[in-house]
């Protein structure tokens, strides 16, 4: 048996011995065995115990909760540190002089209520006691020393000083690495422990899953994946036996991905499956920015996705790099756990992530590809016409309005097709029976009289008369047709039933697809299978019976591919546990009309650093305005005075060459724009962007700035 079967099964554990031969004749007496000595200290905790046991705190939407300690709202009364520290220094150096002056006789009267409260016989030394007398004037040399010391520590602010740098230092010094009794004794599970399973009395699958966790045998994504599959199983009785006989069999490895994959090649970003947040950077010090983020990391998470990404900038920003590669691959992960569907489109050698991180790779207009991608993606002929129609009308080209008109004529086609052959016809048959070609119409009208369905007969007889009419939307369809059917795209988008091309139906499957577009040449056509694939996508997230997995479509470059009907389908994606993310090079890309209605879609908008003010001006309008304080100074010639003061101000002025004014302040508040076009242009630094972010749940954070390489 090979050594994982071993370790899977527990044979040959480390550290068992071989049995002894039992004595015998000859053989010397076996003397008794000795204890092992108690370990002086507990084994290291693995890598997974010390992810498990860190503590976790998001205290507003956009918060990498792994480790974050939230931050006290501020003061508005809050002393900075340096005025603090120095005030604090000043008040001890002045009570220290003050102290010594008194104690080196410089002021006497301090001792003058000694005096006023003893009898005079104590001080003369006469029939008296000396000893008293000074026992009295230590007392109150004391209680004076208390109250400078008092006096100057509420002058110099010292409790604040203790509160802000003192107390937080010893408490670094002392505070050790929670332990899991520490846990327990504050209330707060240890997930090592699997809790849930303890919970429901599964001990033996809790201590099993505990040893693979502590052994260093199971990683972040099993973890995250068996506690899926447990809460499966539990709204499904039926799975519990498969699930307890799985997790014993195979441990960490139980409930695995289809592919058989338990991690990524490589992770470009951190990422914690827990509250499946994916860190893209980190908020920047800055007044603007709400007072949480400031100095925190800022993530992403399906909550936020679930309202959609809007990411612009222009080339070599950073969209694809800090952006959409972290995203993509934290769906990937979680694909992995079984938790979320993931779709990507891009060019050809993007860097979306390596193509062992993926089930599917449609590499178009590539021969070796070994998948293929579904033109209809549907059986319904009505459905797979409206789809085709929103990808091939162009909606910055001529007739951009007509895709009902188009998915009317494309479902006389369709429909009648289907009826006839069984399966929706191929691209070159398409283009001809758009186009108008007598013998496609005449071979499909014979075998529809065959199969005996007069009403779709009506149907092609209506179609073909269209195409004879002026303004029949037909030969533009079959133009745009015609761009599909090209050698580079030859064997591709089968019909026949030979492959089985990849559908968004499979989107109730943890699948991870990625759809590589050729990068150079049929530009339009990579444009036409980047709107066919999100009108896919759209239909197929909403019809979905099964929404429990998140559903979510990557574009690298949406570039023409927003349409009227894709921005009404981005609301229905709330509800339907499924998002989009978008990345363009400028709002130019998309049309001038639909512009203010895509980002008043998109809940998550990012504008990169370099964007223009055209672009930043949108943003500004999405963002609105806020209260913010403002200071008005004014400054007049100063005129006050006698003869003296104004003759002082005249050797001043001949001197400075300047003339002596006096100040006025006036604080108001006014409401001003959380970012203005030119602040987005022009002051957001290279590697930077601001985000703002909104969840399904209702939360949002207004505009953040964040460092995209911090």
């Amino acid at each position: 048996m090979d050594d994982k079967g071993t370790q899977r099964y527990g044979y040959g554990r480390a550290g068992t011995d071989p049995p002894s031969a039992p004595p015998g004749a000859g053989s010397p007496v076996p003397r008794p065995t000795v204890p092992p000595p108690m370990p002086a200290k507990a084994p290291p905790a693995s890598a997974l115990e010390i992810w498990l046991r860190t503590p976790r705190a998001a205290d507003a939407p956009g918060i990498y909760g792994f480790g974050h300690t939230p931050r006290p709202k501020p003061d508005p009364h809050r002393l900075p540190a340096r005025r603090l520290l120095g005030g604090a220094v000043l008040s001890l150096l002045v009570g220290l002089l003050v102290w010594s002056m008194f104690r080196d006789g410089y002021f006497t009267f301090w001792i003058w209520p000694a005096i006023w409260i003893t009898p005079d016989h104590w001080r003369s030394g006469s029939g008296g006691d000396t000893n008293a007398f000074n026992a009295v004037t230590r007392i109150w040399a004391w209680v004076c020393t208390l109250a400078l010391a008092w006096i100057c520590a509420r002058v110099g602010n010292w409790g604040q000083v203790w509160r802000r740098f003192v107390t937080p230092s010893l408490r670094k010094l002392v505070d050790e690495p929670e332990t899991p009794a520490a846990a327990a004794e504050t209330g707060v599970p240890d997930l090592v422990e699997w809790p849930e399973l303890r919970a429901a009395q599964r001990h033996a699958l809790a201590d099993r899953l505990t040893a693979e966790v502590r052994t260093g045998r199971m990683n972040d994504v099993d973890y995250t994946r068996i506690r899926r599959a447990w809460s499966d199983a539990l709204a499904d009785p039926g799975r519990l036996h498969a699930f307890t006989d799985g997790v014993l069999r195979e441990g960490g490895q139980a409930c695995g991905h289809p592919s058989g994959a338990r991690d990524v090649p490589h992770r470009a970003a951190p990422h914690d499956l827990l509250t499946r947040q994916v860190r893209i950077g980190r908020g920047v010090e800055d007044d603007r920015n709400p007072y949480q983020h400031r100095g925190s990391g800022i993530a992403l998470d399906p909550t936020l996705l679930g309202t959609g990404l809007l990411v612009v900038g222009p080339s070599g920003s950073g969209k694809t790099r800090q952006v959409v590669r972290p995203v993509t691959e934290a769906l990937c992960l979680q694909a992995l756990a079984g938790q979320a569907a993931v779709v990507v489109v891009g060019v050809d050698g993007a860097d979306l992530g390596p193509a062992d991180a993926f089930d599917v790779v449609i590499s178009l207009a590539d021969p070796a590809s070994r998948y293929d991608l579904d033109l209809y993606g549907t059986d319904d002929p009505d459905a797979a016409a409206g789809t085709l129609a929103e990808a091939l009308i162009d909606p910055h080209g001529a007739g951009s309005g007509d895709v009902r008109r188009a998915a009317s004529a494309l479902s006389q086609i369709l429909g009648p097709f289907l009826t006839a052959r069984g399966r929706f016809p191929a691209v070159s048959e398409l283009r001809e029976l758009l186009d108008g070609t007598p013998h496609a119409f005449a071979g499909l009208r014979d075998a529809l009289d065959a199969a005996g369905a007069p009403a779709m007969v009506r149907e092609l007889n209506a179609r073909e008369r269209q195409t004879s009419q002026r303004g029949d939307i037909g030969p533009l369809l079959a133009d745009r047709v015609s761009l599909l059917d090209r050698s580079a795209f030859a064997g591709f988008f089968d019909v026949t039933g030979r492959t089985r091309p990849f559908s968004m139906r499979a989107l109730e499957h943890p699948v991870r697809v990625r759809i590589d577009l050729p990068r150079h040449g049929h530009t339009e056509a990579a444009r036409i299978l980047v709107r066919l694939v999100l009108a896919q996508f759209t239909a197929a997230a909403v019809a979905r019976r099964d929404r429990s997995l998140f559903a979510c479509l990557v574009l690298d470059d949406a570039a023409h591919t927003v349409t009227p009907e894709s921005v009404r389908g981005f609301a229905r994606l709330r509800s339907a546990n499924a998002g989009v993310v978008m990345a363009l090079r400028t709002l130019d890309d998309v049309p001038e009309e639909l512009r203010t209605a895509l980002l008043g879609a998109m809940g998550c908008r990012m504008a990169m650093s370099g964007v223009t003010t055209w672009d930043g001006k949108r943003f500004a309008e999405a963002w609105g305005t806020t209260w913010v304080e403002t200071r008005d100074i004014t400054r007049s010639p100063d005129q006050s005075g006698g003869l003296p003061r104004r003759l002082s101000r005249g050797v001043r002025k001949v001197f400075t060459g300047e003339a002596v004014t006096t100040e006025s302040v006036t604080v108001r508040e006014v409401e001003r724009e959380r970012w203005s076009a030119s602040d987005l242009a022009h002051a957001v630094p290279a590697g930077h962007a601001v985000v703002s972010l909104t969840a399904t749940t209702g939360e949002h954070a207004p505009p953040i700035l964040v460092d995209l390489r911090g």
